[in-house]
């Protein structure tokens, strides 16, 4: 299956009031060194419509603003579902330990699932 396919099923997967990183994503898709990959096809929307907002990089800072209308809207979308974001000196900021999604084992075995089902003919 297509990475950006893959991308777009993991995506989708983030529960809202939760982010996930540019590398937990790559993770999931079973291509763990192409956090750069996944952030590329968010920004020219390569993996569909999916919640863009949720993904922030590896330390919780925001950094998808080309992905958005106004530099703000990524903050603004991440608060609306209750996440904190805090201005910090390299930006704003997300605590991934309070929300950073905790995907499980049974996350990875349904998405493992759902690629193999999808690249069937």
């Amino acid at each position: 299956m297509d990475i950006y396919k893959r991308i777009g099923i993991v995506c989708n997967c983030i529960p809202r009031g939760q982010v996930a990183t540019y590398g937990q994503i790559a993770l999931l898709c079973e291509k763990p060194r192409n956090s750069r990959q996944v952030g590329y096809a968010l920004k020219h929307g390569l993996a569909g419509e999916v919640p863009a907002h949720r993904v922030v990089n590896a330390r919780g800072l925001l950094s998808g603003a080309a992905c958005f209308e106004t530099f703000d809207m990524q903050k603004l979308l991440l608060e609306e579902e209750g996440i904190t974001v805090t201005w910090t000196a390299e930006g704003w900021q997300v605590d991934l330990k309070q929300f950073g999604w905790k995907n499980t084992m049974d996350d990875v075995l349904w998405l493992q699932r759902q690629f193999c089902a999808k690249s069937e003919p």
